[in-house]
C-alpha cells in the first residue's frame, strides 16, 4: 500500500498545499503532519489549528524525542543539551536534520511513500529530496510534478524510443501534437540542448500528456508513484504562484500567517520621515538562523519576549549570527538597519517601496521550511 503524506511547516505554502490536495484530491487519503520544535512562533501553531478544521482531520505530529519523558523540556533544548550547547548555523544544521528530517524518515520507515511539497510554479528550486528510495516528491503547484531525479532518468537518451512508445500508447496517431512531442523527444540531450530546455518544451506542448509519459516510464521502475493504477494529478496543468497561494488561504478561511503580513516602521532618511514595511519571511523557529537583520528587529518590536528567549541562548558563548543579539538590539543599530533595508527596497524597486510578496519571495529558499514548504 503506497502512503501519500504532507507535511505543513507552519508557512503559507505548505498550508495552501493541504488545503489544495483536500479540495481537488479527496480521493487520495492524504496524512496530514508537522514537527514541532517546540520553538516555534504562536502564529504557527494558531495556523495549524485552522488548518485542522478546514482539512477536516488531525495534522499528526511526528516526534524527534519521546515527549512524555522530557517534562516541559522542548525537542530543540533536548538536542541543544546533546550537542553541548552549540547553536545551530547555516553550516551546522542540526536542527533540521535532528527535529524535521530524522522524525520524518523514522515515521515513514520502509513503506512506499509519496511526499507532497509546496514549491510555487514562480519558483526556481527543489526543497528537501529524501534519498530513501521509498520515498517520492511530487510538486503539486508546478507544471513540472516530477522531481529532478525522476525527469534525468526519464528524459536520458537512453530511453527515447521507450518514451516515443510511451506517447504512441497516450496520443493518437491523428493528434498533431504527436509529430511535436515526437520530435522534441528524439532530439538529445547535450551540451546545446540541456534537460531543463528539453522539459520546458515538452510541457509547452501538453503538460497532461508530458505526465502521462513520465507516468508509463515510472511503471517500469521502483518509484512509489508507478505502483499506482491511477495516479490522478497527471491530469492537471495548473502551474500556482504566489499570488495563487494567498488566494486560497484567504478563500477557504484559513487566512494569511499572521507573521506574514507587513507592519509598517518609519526611519529618518535625510531628514524626512519614511514609511517601510517588514514582515517575517518565513516559518519555523522564532530565532531561526537564516533570518535576514530587518527579521530579527521586527521580532524585537512585535515579539520582544522571544526576542529576549533568543538573547538568552547566546549567553553560553555561542551566537546566531556573525552579529550578536544585544548589538543588533540597541536602539541606533536598529535605526540603521531599518534605513539599509529601506534604502535597498527603494533602489530594487526604482524608487517605489517593493510590492511586500516580491520582497518575501526574495527571501525564500533558505531554512528548515524549505523541507516542507
Amino acid at each position: 500500500m503506497i502512503k501519500h503524506v504532507l507535511g505543513i511547516s507552519g508557512g503559507k505554502d505548505s498550508a495552501a498545499l493541504a488545503i489544495y490536495m483536500n479540495a481537488n484530491f479527496p480521493d487520495i487519503d492524504v496524512e496530514y503532519y508537522t514537527c514541532d520544535t517546540g520553538k516555534e512562533l504562536t502564529e504557527t501553531y494558531q495556523l495549524i489549528e485552522r488548518l485542522n478544521s478546514v482539512l477536516g482531520k488531525r495534522i499528526k505530529e511526528y516526534q524527534s524525542i519521546d515527549l512524555d519523558q522530557t517534562s516541559e523540556q522542548t525537542a530543540f533544548d533536548h538536542f541543544l543539551a546533546v550537542y553541548g550547547g552549540f547553536l545551530p548555523s547555516s553550516s551546522a544544521r542540526w536542527c533540521t536534520k535532528k527535529m524535521k528530517l530524522d522524525p520524518f524518515e523514522q515515521e515513514i520507515g520502509d513503506a512506499p511513500t509519496i511526499s507532497y511539497v509546496g514549491i510555487r510554479g514562480d519558483e526556481d528550486r527543489e526543497g528537501y529530496i529524501s534519498n530513501k528510495e521509498n520515498i517520492q516528491s511530487i510538486f503539486p503547484f508546478r507544471r513540472n510534478i516530477w522531481s529532478e531525479d525522476v525527469i534525468s532518468k526519464a528524459l536520458s537518451n537512453s530511453k527515447i524510443e521507450d518514451l516515443k512508445q510511451y506517447l504512441s500508447d497516450v496520443v493518437e496517431v491523428k493528434d498533431p501534437r504527436k509529430g511535436l512531442f515526437s520530435d522534441i523527444l528524439s532530439r538529445p540531450i547535450s551540451l546545446k540542448y540541456n534537460i531543463k530546455q528539453k522539459v520546458g518544451d515538452l510541457l509547452n506542448v501538453d503538460v497532461v500528456i508530458f505526465n502521462q509519459i513520465v507516468f508509463l516510464f515510472l511503471k517500469t521502475t521502483n518509484y512509489p508513484v508507478g505502483m499506482l493504477d491511477d495516479f490522478p494529478l497527471i491530469r492537471k496543468d495548473s502551474n500556482l504562484g504566489i499570488d495563487d497561494i494567498f488566494q486560497i488561504l484567504e478563500d477557504s478561511g484559513v487566512g494569511i500567517p499572521a507573521y506574514y503580513k507587513p507592519l509598517n516602521y518609519e526611519v529618518e532618511i535625510d531628514g524626512e520621515l519614511k514609511q517601510g514595511i517588514y514582515s517575517r519571511s518565513r516559518s519555523g523557529c522564532f530565532f531561526c538562523f537564516f533570518q535576514q537583520k530587518i527579521e530579527w528587529v521586527w521580532l524585537l518590536e512585535t515579539h520582544p519576549e522571544l526576542y529576549e528567549k533568543a538573547l538568552e541562548y547566546e549567553k553560553a558563548g555561542y551566537s546566531w549570527s556573525e552579529e550578536r543579539l544585544e548589538d543588533l538590539m540597541k536602539p541606533k543599530r536598529v535605526i540603521q538597519i531599518k534605513k539599509d533595508h529601506y534604502l535597498r527596497t527603494q533602489r530594487k524597486s526604482q524608487n517605489q517601496l517593493l510590492d511586500w510578496k516580491d520582497e518575501l519571495m526574495e527571501a525564500e529558499g533558505e531554512g528548515c521550511s524549505s523541507c516542507f514548504i
